[in-house]
């Protein structure tokens, strides 16, 4: 784990860059089922294509080397090919006992990378953070609108899953980890719940960084929640971080972060997509337009953390790195150090 106090001091002193889009990058290799599988799982009953969690264990150099072109663009923070990587996302492949292995394994592949890029520079040290995703069902929505009652997980089942993925990323060499694209806070709450009885479990503190997602022009997260809202739902956990990622592009993310950056005592994130989808399910903004934005963002004074979502290839990166490496970070307004 990362010493707190440590990369608080880097965050008040420069900006910090994650990286971008993973399953962006996966799609340029146009990976067939054969792929997906590898020996391992040659004859699996159901398919795995697309199952992009999987490649940590089937595909390791390829994800070794798109963590490398990220490095290479200016990435600070590597996060780890484990975004779906919980048993009830898993589930939908017959997967879910692959849980730990495949966090260990993606926090073990970035790991790999960010150290050697740090071997190579000493002066910016590279991190990674275990990412983890929302999971495909929601604690505190009905799937069926006929049932608003209806709840498809409860929270006890969501904690069970988060506390294996999360048991994984750290074991596999995690500094930090990323509760991201959060568009049900309760789900949040569970992933919080388990990473704080994961602490109490191995006795060291699990620095986590949270990014919530709007979700359309309302400035609200898919459960109805305001950016204020969602942020005091989740203070408790003292975060390292919290920002917004996904869903609006940098443009129309703008006023929602910085209502965040009003209320928030931490660092703040930004990760946007490329633009909105086209009607291709593509990403049109260009890395120049995009670094444009993000640098306002810098320039205001509103963020700590910048990379990019969907959508975003190490070309964004790069223009992102290199229009704001040089601007002052946003000032914290009250640090809280363990």
């Amino acid at each position: 784990m990362v010493n707190r106090e440590e990369f608080q001091s880097l965050l008040a002193n420069r900006i910090i860059f994650l990286d971008g889009a993973m399953g962006t990058m996966i799609q340029r290799y146009k990976l067939s089922e054969e792929d997906y599988r590898g020996e391992r799982f040659r004859d699996f009953h159901t398919s795995v294509k697309g199952n992009n969690d999987l490649l940590n264990l089937t595909k390791p150099e390829i994800i070794v080397e798109i963590h490398k072109q990220f490095l290479e663009a200016g990435s600070d923070i590597l996060e780890t090919n484990t975004f779906n990587a919980n048993s009830i996302s898993l589930d939908d492949y017959d997967m879910g006992d692959l849980v730990y292995e495949i966090n260990k394994a993606g926090a073990e592949l970035a790991r790999q990378a960010a150290d050697e890029f740090t071997s190579q520079n000493p002066e910016k040290p590279r991190f990674v953070a275990g990412s983890i995703g929302p999971t495909t069902k929601l604690a505190s929505m009905s799937p069926d609108v006929s049932n608003p009652g209806y709840r498809s997980v409860t929270f006890n089942e969501l904690v069970v899953a988060f506390k294996d993925q999360a048991r994984g990323l750290v074991d596999g060499g995690a500094d930090l980890l990323l509760i991201e694209t959060v568009t049900d806070t309760l789900n949040c709450k569970a992933a919080i719940f388990a990473i704080l009885e994961l602490e109490e479990e191995i006795g060291e503190h699990i620095p986590i960084m949270i990014s919530g997602t709007i979700t359309d022009n309302s400035g609200r997260t898919l459960s109805g929640q305001t950016v204020e809202a969602f942020w005091n739902s989740i203070r408790h956990a003292n975060p390292i971080s919290v920002g917004l990622n996904c869903a609006l592009g940098a443009e129309l993310m703008r006023p929602f972060l910085k209502n965040l950056s009003d209320v928030a005592d931490c660092a703040i994130s930004a990760h946007p997509n490329a633009g909105l989808p086209n009607e291709m399910g593509e990403y049109d903004e260009s890395p120049d337009y995009m670094a444009k934005v993000v640098s306002e963002f810098v320039e205001s004074g509103l963020v700590n953390i910048v990379g990019g979502c969907c959508g975003t290839t190490p070309g964004h990166l790069s223009a992102i790195y290199h229009s704001s490496k040089t601007k002052s970070p946003r000032q914290l307004l009250n640090t809280v150090t363990y």
